[in-house]
Parts: structure tokens; sequence; C-alpha cells
């Protein structure tokens, strides 16, 4: 029933292509793996010279930021990858070799998608400065509807913890994932991509439904930009495998031609996104509010792009809302002075009313705030709080403090989303002047103490995030109260269901994806 519905999905998506993007964009079930974006500029288009990875997590459920020490394993140790029954295209768990070390990295988990076990993970930032977003990319629906029943091997998350765990490169990130769908298959939800970057390129990866173990990934250079939403790849030359800017299963181009889906003769290039995937039409006019070629455009018209320019992208609320469980953008910097100096900035949730806040690779705890909460976990309603995490729990949640001031923005936008995005644009200003200094003190502490490094960049996190929940206290406060005053807090109409989440809550003043932003 769920695939004949997913399929009914596409369907009703290609009915719609030529429609407006914001009538696409309202026939996003609330519940679709349809989710997340990522934007690369490569670091001949920044303002330092560093490579730019930024994006979003669109999952409803609770999401938290985890910092992953090294890990060293048994000969023996073994993971457990893929889903089970219960996901969209039923699955069964199975256990892949874990390797004897794994990197320190940073992370936002979350809670819940049908089937596949928490925590969930789109990817983040790992010592090597190896960075990964997760982003669907619809497989063509012959694919999906030839997916075993029975499917096994890691799954998206499964592919982006460990290529977090394991890649000292963007290209090795790359092999790593081709490499376990080559040995140990692939479990799908419908078709998926990576968009992986380290200091100095990027790779975007597409896995395919239909259990025949295709993907392919494309390198993106340093006067590339590229936006995933969904993840894409177009043209690919017939020797993929021996060119340096392509990869990908042997069966690749194979297997289009047995099914006739491609035909060799016809003097016609491999298009990966028409062959494989939805032929474009879910980037063009795009299924948000607008299509990723717009953003791409944009992202270079800004050139050269700076950090606070990539929190303002991921933070446009053409493409921030309440979909958006956190943002991200990860600084990777060519001429790293020590590894634990890698840097991620992460909103805690939709950073359209939310700030970035600097973590680094060396910080050695998440406050208690921005760890894991009841908030939206799932089964935290059938069941009573594990003891362990008493006091945690106990602790203000940063996720539902800025959502709630999300859903106060977004009630009145024209009204309180300006001054609320200055506000957030202006800490962060702040943040992102003191870093080198901080980072050239930390250097210096490396070289004697590595110890009080730590505890330096530990203690700068820790505040920054403890100012971060002030601000968005006041703002709650002072917001909501202007709210209840001017306009009250009207009752929903008995009959409406609190979880019928369909159409997006939004900043988009009058619903309007063209108008000018600020």
């Amino acid at each position: 029933m769920l695939l004949f519905l997913f399929q009914e999905v596409l369907l009703l998506r290609q009915l719609l292509y030529t429609l407006s993007p914001v009538l696409l964009a309202l026939t996003l079930p609330a519940s679709s793996s349809f989710a997340s974006y990522a934007f690369y500029v490569g670091s001949e288009l920044t303002a330092d010279g560093s490579v730019l990875l930024g994006g979003t997590g669109e999952e409803p459920s609770s999401h938290w930021l985890q910092i992953a020490p090294r890990g060293k394993h048994g000969a023996n140790a073994v993971i457990t990858v893929g889903a089970t029954e219960r996901a969209d295209l039923p699955a069964r768990l199975s256990t892949i070799p874990q390797v004897a070390e794994t990197a320190r990295y940073i992370t936002m988990n979350y809670s819940s998608y049908a089937g596949f076990p928490a925590p969930i993970t789109n990817g983040g930032l790992n010592e090597h400065q190896v960075a990964v977003r997760d982003v669907w990319s619809p497989s063509r629906d012959e694919l999906v509807a030839m997916t075993p029943a029975q499917q096994t091997g890691p799954n998206y998350s499964d592919l982006a913890r460990i290529a977090l765990e394991r890649a000292e490169t963007a290209r090795e990130a790359v092999t790593i994932i081709g490499d376990l769908i080559d040995r140990y298959g692939y479990t799908t939800y419908g078709g998926n991509s990576h968009l992986i970057a380290d200091s100095s390129e990027g790779w975007v990866v597409l896995e395919f439904a239909g259990g025949q173990g295709l993907w392919v990934a494309e390198r993106l250079g340093p006067d590339d930009v590229r936006v995933s939403y969904p993840g894409y790849i177009g043209d690919i030359p017939a020797d993929y495998a021996d060119h340096p800017n392509y990869m990908g299963s042997d069966n690749l181009i194979d297997f289009a031609v047995e099914r006739g889906w491609y035909d060799p003769e016809a003097g016609e290039p491999f298009n990966v996104d028409r062959v494989y995937g939805m032929g474009g039409i879910m980037r063009h006019p795009g299924t948000k509010y607008l299509s990723p070629a717009t953003v791409e455009a944009e992202l270079r018209v800004m050139a050269p792009v700076t950090v606070a320019d990539m929190m303002a992208m991921v933070r446009d609320p053409r493409i921030a809302d309440d979909h958006a469980g956190y943002g991200q953008v990860a600084h990777l910097r060519p001429e790293l002075t020590h590894p634990e100096l890698g840097l991620l900035w992460v909103a805690p949730t939709g950073s359209v009313t939310a700030p970035f806040i600097p973590w680094w690779i060396g910080v050695q705890s998440v406050p208690p705030e921005y760890g894991e909460h009841r908030y939206l976990t799932e089964n935290a309603g059938p069941t009573f709080l594990n003891p362990a995490f008493q006091l945690q729990e106990a602790t203000e949640f940063a996720g539902r403090v800025f959502k709630r001031l999300m859903y106060y923005t977004c009630a009145h936008p024209e009204e309180q989303l300006e001054r609320v995005q200055s506000t957030l644009t202006a800490f962060e200003a702040g943040m992102l002047s003191r870093v080198p200094r901080l980072e050239a003190t930390a250097m210096l502490a490396f070289d004697q103490d590595p110890a009080l490094a730590r505890e330096l960049l530990t203690d700068y996190s820790h505040a920054r995030a403890a100012e971060a929940l002030n601000l968005g206290r006041d703002l709650v406060a002072g917001i909501g109260a202007e709210i209840r005053v001017r306009h009250g807090v009207p009752a929903p109409a008995a009959k409406e269901d609190i979880n019928a989440g369909g159409t997006s809550i939004n900043c988009l003043v009058g619903a309007n994806p063209d108008r000018p932003q600020s």
C-alpha cells in the first residue's frame, strides 16, 4: 500500500509539472521522505578559498547534537545496518564488519523515519574535514517497483555515518559508499543521494532503488556550485569508470541498456537524471518554493561567498521552514592549522528563526540543552522516561525553544521575521568576528597543552550555546507577548487534528515565493 501511495505521489507531481512551484510544493506529504537541501560552493567562489557545504535536514522528529569520539573496535566488531519490515519499502536488518578505528565527528541525530532504526543522521563533519549531507533523490518508478521485499544492506543514514567514521577525503568517502553497496547491497526508501565535500572538492553520489546495486558519483571542482533538492547528476561519459571526475557501479549503463531505457547506438549521452531518475521534473520548476537552479544562480551571484552568506541561504524562508529540522554550514579550509579546529556551524532547528552556533571537532561535550530530549522523539508518548536521561530531560530543550520562536514568527512574518533574523545575524556576526582570534589562541595552546586547547574550544561553544538559548527565550517572551496583545491566540476548531501536518508552516509573507528576501 505504501509503495502504491509513493507511486501515486510521483504521478501527481508529473501532472503538476507545469504548475507553479508553490502548488507543486503543496503535494509533498508530511510524512514524505522527500527532504533536505544541500549547497556546495567551490573554493574559487568563496571569500577565503575554503569550500562551503550547507544544508538542512527535513524530518518531523526530534533532532539533537552529537559529538562522536574516535573509536577503537575489536577484530570481530560489527554494525547493524538497513531497515525493518516497517519501512515504506520493507527490508530486514543485517550486520557488516566494523573497521578497527573510526574517526571523531559531529552530527545532528534524529529519532524517527518509518522502519529505520534510530539514531538516524544526514551527515555532519569529521576530524579529517570531510563533510557529508544526505539528500533525497527519487528513482524512476520501475526501479522502485522492483526493489526486493526483503532488501538488505546499509541505508542512507548508515552510508552517511560510515563515511564520517572512515573517510579522510571526499573522494575516499565516495569509494567507501560505493564499496559498501557493491559488497552488501543497499536499503532504499525509493532512491537517495549524498553531497560530500572536503577542503578541495565535492562529490555528488546517487544511490538508486531496485536492488541492482546501482550507484553513480560526479566530482564538483573549485569553480562549481551545486544545490541538491533533490540530488542530481546529468550526462556522464561512457568511460565513467576510468574518468577522474566520475565513479559508479559496474552495471550502471549495461543495466539501463538491458531494460531498454538507454540506447547507446542512438548517439545520445547517458543522462543519469533522465535514465534512472525523474527526468528533471523534481528540479524544474522545483518541488518547494524555488528550483535548485535558482539557488545555484543566486549563490554564483553572491561570489565571493562567505560563511555568513551561506548561513543566509540556508536560513532563507523559501528554504527553511517547519520541515527543516536543523541547519548546517561546514567551513572546510585548505590550510587548517590543526585537525581539531574543523568547524561546523549548526542551528538547533530550522534556521529561519534559529541561530547558527560554532562547534569544533575539538569540543569535548554537548550542553544538555542541545542533547536528546523527549520532544518529538519516537515512542515518547506511550512510554515513561528512562531514568538515565532524568537530569538531561529536566533541562530546557533548545530545539523546542526555537520551534516556539518559529511558530510565533511565522504566524505574522510581515511583522516579526525581519526583526528576528536581524537579531540572529547580529549575534552570529559577533561570533564570526571572534573565531579567528579564538582559533589562533587555541592553536598556541595545542602546541603546548592540547587539553587546555580543547577546554578553550569547549567553553567557547558552550558559552555561545547558552547565550543563544537566552536570546531565544527573550525573543519568545517578547514576540509572544506582542502577538497575544495584537492578535490573540485563537483556539483551533474542535475537529482539527494537531498531527495532520501537510503544507509546511513557513515564514513566506503571503506564501509568495517571489517576494524580495531580506
